[in-house]
């Protein structure tokens, strides 16, 4: 009934203009009448339609009023974020105070359908929204019953826009008597953590410099260009074909660098044009998924060298690291000979973790979660990389190109990501604070000029993880703050020598080898 209602007013209003039929003879009163009628009936259509309210919540959500204000920012807000929190979804009643809790109740609420966190005081149930969240259930839910504030504000550009997204989700607030941290955290080191934070954004060192990575995007495509004429004018002879694979591996190990920046939104202001960019970077240039590296990069970020939370150094059973080897040792798990394992690191290590291990769980994360998109990305990578070379060397000959290639970069990217994290400290949960659990996991390499080039400045590896939204080329001006910063409260600021770093790695291995040995044999 109430759908025919606008068909019939429309055809009488068209037939009243008309001057014919029934609407010739209605006088106002009748049309108004007529049209009083309608609207009740569309008052009705939308009252059933209209959503219920759950536990008291307003039915529509400040976050939503917020965005209608912005038509096109919403949209495209709630598109890129998976829509705010629904109303009701535990959202405490507008206008009315906020129930007072504990930390002892936010504790309980950190299982895989029952989380809840704390921003800022505020405490927020996440156990329906997390499936959409951005970043993914599993990244947001390392921060269950934690203080998640300084991740937070790690991760995102415009608080006070994601902000909208929380109101619906917001239970409660802790009480007065209550600490802003809870378990072992320096409520003074995080304090003047933030106020370095502060500092830097004062100092507009999270403003980008376009030109920067304009130049650094010039330079990957000269390299790729340069790779083809080398073999167009030289031929594919061995000399040749070994030149261009450098050339192509040195592009390769670039496309990280540059996809890694996009990835954490340090180089346009709005984060949708950084993840455009990082799909063409990550997709076009180097056939991956934007989306699947950053499912595991940011997890490596929110918790570093945590097992089972970051995905870096959840390696086992292949490789054991830190706390790991005495747990297998006990139980006399030896699934590999462990104590060599410095040793066949080198074999499935460096020349086999983007080949093998990268491409496969790309591949199946694509297939898996539907990013069809990022599929056609990475398929335009290999139309385009075989199209260049199948008419010089043949499919044989061109996939063997490709294979040397993944191999070259993949030393270069597992020598350059894990010479700061191996050969710190890898164990279980802690639930530190987010500077001092930053700094337990990573160190710096003595910079310069090339190995910021080389190592795409994650030689500032410290500054990074702080601040990991952050321009690379504002790592050095920060660094002196940080520095401060961990002297005032007797943090370890480690900073190595090149070739040192890369050698800590085997060291580190080695010794985690020795411990399972140890406790394999005595324990």
């Amino acid at each position: 009934m109430e759908a025919s209602a606008p068909r019939g007013v429309g055809a009488g209003a068209g037939r009243a203009r008309g001057g014919g039929g029934r609407g010739r003879g209605a006088g106002p009163s009748a049309r108004l009448q007529g049209r009083e009628k309608f609207l009740r009936r569309v008052g009705r259509a939308r009252a059933l339609r209209r959503p219920r309210r759950q536990g008291g919540a307003a039915p529509r959500s400040r976050a939503l009023r917020g965005l209608a204000d912005s038509p096109r920012r919403g949209v495209a807000a709630l598109a890129a974020m998976g829509g705010a929190g629904e109303p009701g979804e535990g959202s405490a009643r507008p206008g009315a105070p906020l129930p007072t809790l504990r930390w002892e109740q936010v504790r309980r609420h950190n299982l895989p359908g029952d989380k809840w966190l704390v921003i800022e005081r505020r405490v927020y149930d996440i156990s329906r929204w997390a499936q959409r969240h951005p970043g993914g259930s599993r990244l947001i839910g390392h921060h269950g019953a934690e203080d998640a504030t300084d991740a937070f504000r790690a991760f995102h550009q415009d608080l006070n826009f994601v902000r909208k997204f929380l109101q619906p989700l917001l239970i409660g607030e802790l009480a007065p008597e209550e600490p802003s941290q809870d378990g072992p955290q320096d409520a003074q080191l995080v304090k003047d953590f933030r106020a370095l934070r502060q500092a830097a954004e004062d100092m507009e060192l999270f403003e980008a410099k376009p030109a920067f990575f304009a130049l650094l995007l010039g330079h990957i495509l000269a390299m790729e260009v340069l790779a083809w004429l080398i073999i167009y004018l030289f031929g594919p002879g061995w000399v040749p074909s070994t030149l261009a694979a450098l050339v192509l591996a040195t592009s390769q190990a670039q496309c990280w660098c540059l996809q890694h920046d996009l990835g954490h939104t340090s180089v346009f202001r709005k984060s949708q044009w950084n993840h455009v960019a990082q799909q063409f970077v990550m997709g076009q240039l180097k056939g991956f998924s934007a989306h699947w590296w950053n499912f595991r990069h940011f997890q490596h970020h929110a918790k570093p060298n945590i097992f089972h939370k970051d995905p870096d150094v959840t390696v086992a059973p292949v490789f054991l690291l830190g706390e790991s080897s005495v747990e297998y040792g006990k139980k006399k798990r030896r699934y590999l000979p462990y104590n060599h394992q410095h040793l066949y690191f080198f074999l499935i290590g460096p020349p086999l973790l983007t080949l093998v291990n990268f491409e496969v769980e790309n591949l199946a994360y694509m297939l898996v979660c539907m990013r069809w998109t990022d599929l056609l990305w990475a398929t335009s990578f290999y139309s385009r990389f075989f199209l260049c070379y199948v008419p010089f060397y043949g499919v044989p000959g061109a996939l063997l190109l490709f294979v040397a290639v993944r191999v070259l970069e993949s030393h270069w990217f597992v020598w350059i990501t894990q010479m700061n994290h191996i050969p710190k400290e890898i164990g279980h949960e802690k639930h530190r604070d987010w500077a001092s659990s930053q700094l337990a996991a990573t160190c710096n390499v003595e910079p310069s000029l090339f190995i910021d080039w080389f190592s795409g400045h994650l030689n500032f590896q410290i500054e990074h993880h702080l601040f990991p939204t952050m321009p690379r080329h504002n790592y050095r001006r920060v660094a002196p703050l940080v520095k401060a910063l961990c002297a005032k409260h007797g943090l370890n600021y480690e900073v190595k020598p090149f070739l040192t770093a890369l050698v800590d790695i085997i060291g580190s291995l080695k010794k985690s080898g020795d411990v399972w040995l140890e406790a394999y044999l005595h324990q």
